[in-house]
């Protein structure tokens, strides 16, 4: 999966329409809900609503997942996803496997190259390294480290978000996940300003462990978390200049929304923050930075500092209602009106912010079960890639495709939110061009690249640190072989190179971004590289399927919340019938599996399976 187009739809979905795959049904859009929150009565359970229920506070999950919760009733299967009732411990998940890629001399890290060669100039030292007393590019070892970091951050970040898609995939606490996958989507940061894997897979850490528990404990710990405060600039954030990302972003985006405060209050809030910073991977407080003077915020005045502020933050009914909505739109539907928001909020605070119970709430009310809640909800590339893997009965992530190239080309790439808003939702998951690529994934689950190139082994930027690694293997110098793609390399252009690629003698940047990659994937531990072990003939085998129309409609039932319309299931019927050349599955035991895989493919392309 690299973002192109590969129109690899062919015979298969024009089987089933390929009009079908550009556009959602118009019942896609949620309307009709009764905003009822009592408790669905407890013989009204059944296993369509387990399905439903496992959905949404998860990734979906297998026939006997389903079976199992719905047999614990409405109250049990909630508190058994909530409150982990009778779920292992969560020790029993295994932690990041660190490569160890990080040397002390990296932190703190400068800013930019320049900041980098500036202060190794300065200093005689920098990133731990000293400048060579003598000989040619004498700061080099400093800008090859430069670049190492940067490139080992960013691949041992993709690490992370392999290792977290495995939890997603394999836990016995889904909803753990799930709120875990929301709140980086509220609180987002990006590596790519971060450049720091170890406060990414911190902050996913916190979201883990404390996502299901006090939003106004959560909100404190992102608050003094070193991802956030690297990504919003605390670093500037001082006595007498305040700066103000974090105070605008911690009203507008985590708590109570637009229209809820003034410019005053964000110029008042950054004031209190002052001082707020991280040494490492720990919260700082540098008492010389903070502005102790009074400040007004939101009707308060005093020397409020940043727990201050988040206190009267807490106070205000629009942050219960922005959060209780946001947490409703996520996990129940979009269509929201403003009585029952302000009647999520009144829960909410009810419950003291404590967010486990407010969504046993919404898993229990008749409204999380109603057609208009139930299959409407557009499913993001990460869930979309989990519960396929879930619903296929795979117990470990698959290398190939590969999860954070996929994501990414859908649209989704974790630990890397394209703003401090988060991603988009809901249509802007099902653009016609990414309803493509959606269909490529599963094309690649079940009949797999055989052109594959890992990206955490191949340069992904380009091909001019190729171009250099094989100038050099060819024997040029470095000068010669930094040159830009397409500069004469002879003797003759010599200038030229020193023009373009050596301003500075005392480094060669271009070298140092290829000596970067060099190390990086030296000390980054490669990401396994197996293939989905899929196995529909067993999984039809496993059913006592008989015929076509069978093997269709059990497949529709695992892979879809909403099934297609009759039309669509009997083409996919004839599809399969003419793959095998024949109508019973008896007969084609022996050759089965590609036609269920060109079958499949062709199912979940469709857009139902989109929805969840």
């Amino acid at each position: 999966m690299d973002g192109r187009v590969r129109g690899r739809f062919p015979p298969m979905i024009a089987a089933v329409g390929l009009a079908m795959a550009l556009a959602l049904p118009a019942w896609a859009n949620g309307a009709g809900g009764t905003g009822d929150l009592t408790p669905l009565p407890a013989q009204a359970w059944h296993a369509g609503h387990a399905a439903h229920l496992l959905e949404r506070a998860g990734f979906g999950g297998t026939p006997d997942e389903i079976e199992r919760l719905a047999a614990l009733g409405l109250e049990g299967a909630v508190r058994h996803l909530v409150y982990f009732e009778g779920v292992p411990d969560d020790a029993a998940m295994p932690g990041f496997d660190h490569s160890g890629v990080f040397d002390p001399g990296l932190d703190p890290f400068p800013p930019s190259r320049p900041a980098t060669t500036e202060l190794a100039k300065a200093d005689g030292e920098a990133l731990g390294i000293k400048v060579k007393a003598g000989g040619n590019r004498p700061i080099q070892p400093v800008v090859n480290a430069f670049f190492y970091w940067l490139r080992a951050s960013r691949l041992e970040t993709d690490r992370v978000a392999q290792w977290w898609a495995g939890r997603m995939l394999a836990t016995p606490r889904p909803l753990q996940e799930k709120a875990a996958l929301f709140w980086h989507g509220h609180f987002a940061t990006n590596e790519d300003k971060v450049r720091d894997y170890r406060k990414m897979l911190e902050q996913v850490e916190l979201f883990q462990a404390r996502g299901l528990g006090d939003f106004h404990a959560l909100l404190v710990a992102v608050a003094k978390d070193p991802a956030m405060l690297a990504f919003l600039d605390a670093g500037i954030n001082v006595k007498g200049s305040p700066n103000e990302n974090f105070a605008r972003e911690i009203m507008e985006l985590f708590t109570m929304g637009p229209g809820n405060y003034t410019e005053t209050d964000i110029r008042e809030g950054a004031r209190a923050f002052t001082g707020w910073n991280f040494r490492g991977m720990d919260f700082a407080f540098n008492p010389e930075d903070h502005d102790e003077g009074e400040k007004s915020f939101l009707g308060r005045t005093g020397p409020l500092d940043g727990e201050d502020v988040i206190a009267v933050i807490m106070e205000q009914d629009a942050t219960a209602r922005f959060v209780a909505s946001k947490l409703y739109r996520y996990f129940v539907r979009d269509d929201l009106d403003p009585a029952l928001a302000e009647e999520l909020g009144a829960r909410l605070r009810e419950l003291d912010f404590e967010i486990a119970p407010f969504l046993a709430m919404l898993f229990t009310s008749r409204d999380f079960y109603a057609p208009a809640s139930v299959g409407t909800r557009i499913k993001g590339p990460v869930e979309l890639v989990v519960s396929t893997y879930r619903k296929l009965g795979l117990e470990e992530l698959p290398g190939v495709p590969d999860f954070n190239v996929v994501t990414g080309s859908l649209g989704q790439h974790l630990l890397h939110p394209p703003t401090v808003a988060g991603w988009s939702h809901g249509r802007s998951w099902v653009t016609p061009g990414l309803l493509f690529e959606r269909g490529n994934f599963v094309l690649d689950v079940v009949f797999p690249d055989i052109a594959f190139v890992p990206p955490d082994r191949y340069p992904p930027y380009g091909g001019g640190i190729l171009a250099v690694h094989e100038r050099l293997r060819s024997g040029m110098d470095i000068t010669a072989a930094t040159k830009p793609v397409g500069v004469d390399t002879g003797e003759d252009s010599m200038a030229a190179s020193n023009l373009l690629a050596d301003r500075d003698e005392a480094f060669n940047t271009r070298y140092g971004s290829y000596r970067g990659w060099q190390m990086a994937i030296e000390r980054v531990k490669p990401i396994p590289r197996h293939t989905a072990r899929v196995d529909l003939a067993g999984m039809v085998r496993g059913a006592g399927l008989k015929n076509s129309r069978e093997v269709v409609d059990y497949l529709a039932g695992r892979f879809l919340s909403v099934g297609p319309d009759e039309a669509a299931l009997q083409r996919l019927s004839e599809l399969l019938a003419s793959e095998l050349g024949t109508d019973d599955i008896e007969t084609a035991q022996t050759w089965l599996e590609e036609p269920l895989r060109i079958v499949l493919h062709a199912l979940l392309s469709l857009p139902e399976y989109q929805l969840g």
